[in-house]
C-alpha cells in the first residue's frame, strides 16, 4: 500500500513538469486611429459607441423583418449546421483532454474444466475465477497532452466564433433580401400606377385620332409608352417571386410567400452612423475571432511536436483476485497485485520528429498571415460600407430632385400637346424619362438601405443575443 501511494506521488509530481512550446502572445498588429470613408466629424473625433454594438432589432425598425430575422434564426441550415460544428469541437475537446487522466479498466473471468478419465489421467473437475482492475498513465511530464487539449479548446472557441459569424451574416442577408424585395415591390406598384395612367391616355390620343385631330403616329407613340410599361410589370413579378425564394431558403423554408412589412419609403435610418474606434473591431468580428483561436491553436500545436522530442513516461499497475474456488475468490492468499512504470526515448526517426516541429511552425505563420489578413479585410470593408453609405445618400438625394424635374417635365409636355404647342413625341420622351427617374429613385432607396446593412456587418453586428 505503501508503494502504492509513493507511486501515485510520484506521478503527480510528473504531471506538473514543463509544458513545452511557445507561450501564445496576441502578434501586434497595425490599427488605424480612424476609419477611412466616415464622416468628416467622426474622421477627426472617433466616437467610443458603434452601430455594430447595436442589438439586430434595434436597428432595424420593421417588426415584420424582425420576425423573418427570428424565424431565420431557428431554421436556417447554414447556422444548423454551424451548431453542429460546435458540438464536433466540444467532443473532440474531451477526446483530447481525455489524454491527460489514468485510463482505468477491470474485467473477471470464471472457467470451469472437467476431463474424464483417460489411460493417462484420471477424471478431474476443476473451477477458477478471476477479478482484476488494470490502470495505465501516460504522464504528461513535457505538456504535450496539455498543449493537445489547449489546441482542441482553442478549435472549439473558433467554431462557436464561426457561428456567430454565421449568425451576423444570415442577419445581414435576411435584412438585404427583405430590402430588395420591397424596393421590387414599389417598383411593380409604380409600373402598374404608370401603366394605368398609359392606358387612359392611349384611349384618349385614340379619340383624338378617331375625331382627326390628331394623327395616327401619335397613337402609336402613345403605344410604346403603354407597351414599356407593360413590359416592366412581369419582368419584375418574376423577379419578386425568385426573391421570395431566395427568402424562403435564408428562413430554412420551402420556397413560399414572403409577409411583407413596412414599405420601402417608410423604413426608417439614421442620417449618420457612428463606426467607433477601430482597434475595438478587433473584439467585435467573429471573423477576425475566429482567426485568432485558430492562431492559438496553431501556436499550441508546437508544444504538441516538440515534446515528441522528449521521452514518454508511463506507469501501470494492475490488481485483482484469483482462485480455483470461487467461495475462496475474495479471502485467503487469492489476492494479486503488480506495478510498473516504462520510458521510450526515441533515438532515431528519419527527420519525422524535426519534420513535425517544421510542419507545426509553418502552420503557425499560415494562421498568423490569415490573422492579419482577416484585419486588413475588415477595415476595408468598413471603409468601403461607410463611404458606400454616405455616398448612396447623396445618390438618392440627386434621385429625388431627377424624379421631380422629370415628373414636372412630363405634366408641361402634356400640357403643350393638349393645348397644340407640340407634338406627342415630346410626351413620349418626357414620359419616358420620369419613368426611368422614379424606378431610378427607388433603386437609390434600396442601396441606401443595403448600405446600412453593410455598414452593420462590417462593423461586426447582428450576432449579439
Amino acid at each position: 500500500m505503501k508503494r502504492c501511494v509513493v507511486l501515485l506521488m510520484a506521478a503527480a509530481l510528473l504531471n506538473l513538469g514543463c509544458t513545452v512550446g511557445p507561450r501564445y502572445k496576441r502578434p501586434t498588429v497595425a490599427v488605424p486611429g480612424s476609419y477611412r470613408g466616415a464622416a468628416p466629424e467622426q474622421a477627426a473625433q472617433p466616437q467610443i459607441a458603434s452601430l455594430g454594438d447595436q442589438k439586430w432589432w434595434e436597428v432595424f425598425q420593421d417588426e415584420q423583418l424582425r420576425t423573418l430575422i427570428r424565424t431565420a434564426l431557428q431554421h436556417n441550415y447554414d447556422l444548423r449546421i454551424a451548431a453542429s460544428h460546435v458540438l464536433e469541437a466540444q467532443a473532440q475537446l474531451g477526446i483530447t483532454r481525455a489524454d491527460q487522466f489514468p485510463t482505468l479498466s477491470g474485467g473477471g473471468a470464471v472457467a470451469d474444466v472437467r476431463a474424464a478419465q483417460s489411460k493417462f489421467l484420471p477424471a478431474f473437475e476443476t473451477s477458477t475465477g478471476q477479478v482484476n482492475a488494470s490502470a495505465v498513465w501516460a504522464l504528461d511530464f513535457w505538456g504535450q497532452y496539455r498543449r493537445a487539449t489547449e489546441a482542441a479548446r482553442a478549435n472549439l472557441l473558433a467554431s462557436q466564433w464561426a457561428q456567430q459569424e454565421v449568425v451576423s451574416t444570415l442577419v445581414a442577408d435576411v435584412a438585404a433580401a427583405y430590402f430588395q424585395l420591397r424596393a421590387l415591390d414599389l417598383q411593380l406598384e409604380i409600373s402598374k400606377r404608370t401603366l394605368i395612367s398609359r392606358q387612359e391616355s392611349l384611349r384618349l390620343t385614340r379619340v383624338l385620332a378617331d375625331g382627326g385631330a390628331t394623327s395616327l403616329l401619335d397613337v402609336r407613340q402613345a403605344e410604346q409608352l403603354v407597351f414599356t410599361a407593360s413590359a416592366e410589370v412581369p419582368a419584375l413579378e418574376q423577379q419578386i417571386e425568385q426573391q421570395e425564394n431566395l427568402l424562403s431558403i435564408l428562413l430554412g423554408q420551402n420556397p413560399g410567400d414572403v409577409p411583407r412589412g413596412q414599405a420601402l419609403t417608410e423604413q426608417r435610418q439614421p442620417p449618420e452612423v457612428p463606426a467607433g474606434i477601430p482597434s475595438a473591431l478587433l473584439e467585435r468580428r467573429p471573423d477576425i475571432r475566429e482567426a485568432e483561436e485558430q492562431l492559438i491553436a496553431a501556436n499550441a500545436e508546437i508544444g504538441v511536436a516538440r515534446a515528441a522530442y522528449f521521452p514518454q513516461i508511463s506507469l501501470s499497475g494492475t490488481g485483482g483476485f484469483q482462485s480455483s474456488a470461487l467461495s475462496n475468490l475474495f479471502s485467503g492468499p487469492a489476492g494479486a497485485w503488480s506495478f510498473g512504470a516504462s520510458l521510450t526515448q526515441p533515438i532515431f526517426t528519419g527527420g519525422r520528429l524535426r519534420s513535425g516541429v517544421h510542419l507545426a511552425e509553418a502552420r503557425r505563420q499560415t494562421a498568423l498571415l490569415v490573422y492579419q489578413q482577416s484585419i486588413q479585410t475588415a477595415f476595408r470593408s468598413v471603409s468601403d460600407a461607410l463611404v458606400a453609405y454616405r455616398k448612396t445618400r447623396e445618390f438618392r438625394t440627386q434621385e429625388e430632385f431627377l424624379f421631380q424635374s422629370a415628373q414636372d417635365a412630363a405634366r408641361l409636355s402634356h400640357m403643350r400637346y393638349t393645348g397644340g404647342v407640340t407634338g406627342y413625341l415630346e410626351v413620349l420622351t418626357n414620359e419616358t424619362n420620369a419613368f426611368s427617374a422614379e424606378l431610378a429613385l427607388v433603386q437609390g432607396r434600396q442601396n441606401e438601405l443595403l448600405a446600412l446593412v453593410q455598414v452593420y456587418d462590417a462593423l461586426g453586428g447582428g450576432w449579439h443575443e
